[in-house]
């Protein structure tokens, strides 16, 4: 075993690389810690690597190239049954042939630990997941979201300090995957535990969440608490990939005082902050959340930057009105307004005038 590194950090990875051929490399040079009861979400599309680092920390996989610490010590080696980590799947992986305690039991009977200190924390993880009643059913009998919280107890019941997730709620319906959302991030507050979720849904990354690691292409774009990820997205990618996003593209004109001026395509002056260009010039693109849009004057703010705009489709979603305009030559340019009182429905064909502040505007990368 290495000797223990004193960075403070729980679990790192250390320029962590993984081919599974020799040549292409699906994990590049990967670095990121994180602090003990930290919720972390590896978010990104299929193929981008998350689920490979994930299982790099489990132990299932290893590592090409680099180090993969546990609270300090080297953990490449050590084989996964002897990381004391626990591990949550999507299909759940529960034995059919055994009942709910028995499932639980089981992995502290390979730890050889004694029938009732076995039977106390059983008792504890299904009470903590408000399934103390179930001990005694068979998977079979048990629906989704119950099974998909026992799956959750059995990684909890022998007290791990780390929890990796993989897809636990892809199988889940929509009310009962949201309720889950809530359900596990509750217990992992409560117990102080860490972590470790990967997913490829931003609204669950989101709502779960300390930190959201953004991947593509086997990098992490982007590593940040989930409203800096979304209000101030660091390349086109993540503004993409996070949420809804509009996108105007264009040339950068000129950058003073911490402004771009953007020459859009489609006709149209405007200003915006620059993230990742850097001079006169560069093409662009420009990111706009739609519900920093404002199309009521009385509404707008001092300073807000104004296009024109033709309603294309007006969409009732209950909460909210979606519309859709052409902005710049862009058909796809999305609103979203809040459903209250006074909102006005706009009708398709209206011309109207549109606005947001500079500092709502990212100039950032062309892709």
């Amino acid at each position: 075993m290495a000797e223990s590194q004193n960075s403070g950090a729980f679990v790192e990875f250390e320029r962590v690389q993984k081919s599974y051929d020799g040549e292409t490399l699906v994990v590049k040079d990967l670095n990121l810690s994180l602090p003990k009861g930290e919720f972390l979400t590896m978010l990104g599309p299929s193929g981008s690597g998350k689920t490979t680092c994930l299982m790099m920390l489990a132990g299932f996989e290893t590592a090409t190239h680099g180090d993969i610490r546990l609270d300090g010590v080297s953990i490449n080696n050590i084989p996964p049954h002897k990381r004391g980590i626990g591990m949550v799947f999507q299909n759940y992986a529960l034995f059919p042939h055994m009942t709910v305690a028995e499932n639980l039991s089981f992995p502290l009977e390979v730890r050889r630990m004694g029938k009732a200190e076995r039977e106390a924390k059983v008792k504890r993880a299904l009470d903590m997941v408000q399934m103390g009643a179930f001990g005694g059913r068979r998977p079979s009998q048990l629906s989704g979201g119950q099974q998909q919280r026992i799956a959750l107890a059995r990684a909890l019941v022998f007290e791990a300090e780390l929890v990796l997730m993989d897809e636990p709620l892809g199988a889940l319906d929509k009310q009962l995957r949201e309720h889950m959302q809530f359900e596990i991030k509750r217990i992992a507050d409560n117990l102080g535990i860490t972590v470790v979720y990967v997913t490829h849904d931003q609204t669950e990354a989101l709502t779960m969440s300390d930190r959201v690691a953004v991947f593509n292409d086997g990098r992490i774009q982007q590593l940040a608490p989930p409203d800096k990820l979304y209000e101030e997205p660091e390349n086109s990618f993540v503004a993409q990939f996070i949420g809804e996003n509009n996108t105007l593209e264009g040339v950068v004109k000129e950058i003073k005082g911490g402004t771009a001026l953007v020459q859009l395509d489609g006709g149209g002056l405007i200003d915006c902050k620059p993230v990742n260009v850097t001079e006169a010039g560069q093409r662009t693109r420009v990111s706009i959340r739609p519900e920093r849009v404002e199309y009521n004057k009385d509404r707008m703010r001092p300073g807000a930057h104004t296009l024109k705009a033709e309603v294309m489709e007006f969409i009732y979603m209950g909460d909210i009105f979606r519309t859709r305009l052409k902005v710049a030559g862009n058909e796809d340019f999305v609103i979203k307004t809040r459903n209250a009182p006074d909102q006005v429905r706009l009708q398709p064909g209206t011309q109207i005038e549109i606005g947001w502040l500079p500092e709502d505007c990212r100039a950032l990368d062309a892709v």
